[in-house]
């Protein structure tokens, strides 16, 4: 039963809330009919006054449809009737150097200077989505064993029964990895950082996605590189046709960095034949693969996805992932395994940064190893499923006509295409004068394509208050052309 309304002491609400939960749970699923009002009444021991009051305020807050002569009906979602995002051109654009650092100090000075109240421009879910309490007792039980840890120098790479667990779990992704393949980093950021000087010299050219994650975006102009942005579809990622022809035009591209599973800002995944065939590709050209996996657990179904990393039978690919957004973002934990680049990698950790701190990879990876972990995921999943899906409802709802949107199978980030003419910039700084943060599609890109698009963070709990800042987002955008 929704939260907020079984509080209430209005017994219509307890009973649309309870069919409400229904439907979020998927046992009502859209089209299917409700129980008649007398069979409320009978079922639930309502009046026909209390059982026609939860049907209308379900109607109103778009859950249900009335047919004449036929009862109530669970609505079909608003969000399934937008058009999907648009497909990219094939077009390559020449490499670029310059650009990021700017837009993105930019974006995080304007961001600093406004209170907030409602934050989509995050990238991470909301501290209740979360394992909290079961981490902090984790913690507690690492000190209590290993009271030492705190005074103790930290082994080097890593702790290895962090990293030991960490080559157990790779093996549901499809790798099959030893403790010792593993490095512990500050995060997914430091390990792209790693990987990407590994392989790289300044002024070399790597293939990147367009739209891109804006951090890989300043990691390649902060090492002095070029980037070559690769046509990227929101349904099926990095496109293999156009990489191929950025090959045949600019031998000179030294590796290629992709998000395969829930790209940032896109959502895409792409499929297992598209991985296969990008792994043998870059092994053709003798191009390091790097690959970002940190959302790859997040997916709908309990089947986990595929790395690219499964493929790579020559050492070819760098794994690279986190758990900043699956399970502790207050922890920074992330780690890659560098294939033919290992040695380097480690070499390169050690003087860039030195290892992590064991504790907090102790406290992780006792949880890990349980089975309270698998439970965990289990959950996150299913919670931002449900977030995601009732903020894509509301997009759909609020917004004008023309916006597009194509809602992943799993993570937590909705690339919103705005309808023609509407600029992501004035949204971005309308809205945040108002306390509403957004991260504009400007920041996504080294070009101007992206503007009349927004990501938005659907990690945080939905409530009536992110409700209103969607709809006022929705206002904005259709304020542009009045």
């Amino acid at each position: 039963m929704n939260e907020t309304l079984s509080d209430t002491s209005h017994l219509y609400l307890q009973l649309a809330s309870h069919y409400q939960g229904a439907i979020e749970s998927g046992s009502l699923t859209p089209g299917d009919r409700m129980p008649s009002v007398r069979n409320l009444t009978r079922l639930h021991k309502v009046s026909l006054s209390t059982a026609l009051q939860a049907c209308h305020y379900l109607e109103d807050k778009g859950w249900l449809e009335a047919r004449p002569r036929s009862g109530y009906f669970v609505r079909r979602p608003r969000r399934i009737g937008l058009q999907p995002s648009s497909e990219p051109d094939l077009a390559v654009d020449a490499a670029q150097y310059l650009g990021i650092h700017e837009r993105v100090s930019e974006f995080i000075a304007r961001c600093e200077l406004h209170p907030l109240k409602i934050n989509f421009a995050q990238a991470f879910g909301s501290p209740d989505a979360y394992p909290g309490e079961a981490l902090k007792n984790a913690a507690t039980r690492a000190l209590r064993n290993k009271p030492e840890v705190l005074v103790s120098p930290v082994p080097s790479h890593g702790e290895p029964g962090f990293r030991s667990v960490l080559a157990r779990r790779a093996l549901d992704s499809g790798m099959r990895l030893t403790a010792d393949e593993i490095v512990v980093t500050h995060g997914c950021t430091e390990a792209v950082n790693l990987a990407l000087r590994a392989v790289t010299q300044p002024g070399d050219t790597i293939a990147v996605e367009s739209p891109c994650y804006f951090g890989l975006l300043q990691i390649v102009q902060s090492l002095g590189l070029r980037s070559i942005e690769i046509p990227t579809s929101p349904q099926t990622g990095m496109s293999i046709e156009a990489l191929e022809l950025a090959l045949q035009t600019q031998p000179s591209i030294r590796a290629v960095v992709v998000i395969p599973n829930f790209q940032n800002p896109l959502g895409s995944v792409m499929p297992d034949a598209h991985k296969e065939r990008l792994v043998a590709l870059c092994a053709q050209h003798q191009l390091a693969l790097i690959e970002d996996d940190t959302y790859g657990p997040l997916s709908n179904d309990d089947q986990p996805l595929r790395a690219l990393k499964s493929w790579d039978r020559e050492g070819g690919v760098i794994h690279c992932a986190s758990l900043h957004k699956t399970l502790a973002p207050g922890m920074r934990l992330g780690w890659l395994s560098g294939g033919r680049w290992h040695a380097r990698i480690k070499m390169l950790k050690f003087a860039q940064s030195r290892p992590n701190d064991a504790f907090a990879q102790l406290a992780v990876s006792e949880f890990m190893a349980s089975s309270a972990y698998d439970r965990h995921i289990a959950r996150l999943r299913k919670v931002m499923r449900e977030r995601r899906e009732r903020t894509a409802e509301a997009i759909a709802t609020h917004f004008p006509e023309g916006t597009r949107l194509s809602v992943p199978q799993g993570g937590m980030l909705l690339w919103v295409q705005l309808p023609p003419l509407r600029s992501s910039r004035v949204v971005f700084d309308t809205a945040l004068r108002e306390g509403i943060r957004v991260a504009p599609g400007w920041i996504f890109s080294n070009s101007n394509r992206y503007d009349n698009y927004l990501r938005i963070n659907c990690g945080i709990r939905f409530s009536a208050e992110v409700d209103a800042a969607i709809e006022r987002l929705a206002q904005i955008v259709e304020s542009q052309l009045a």
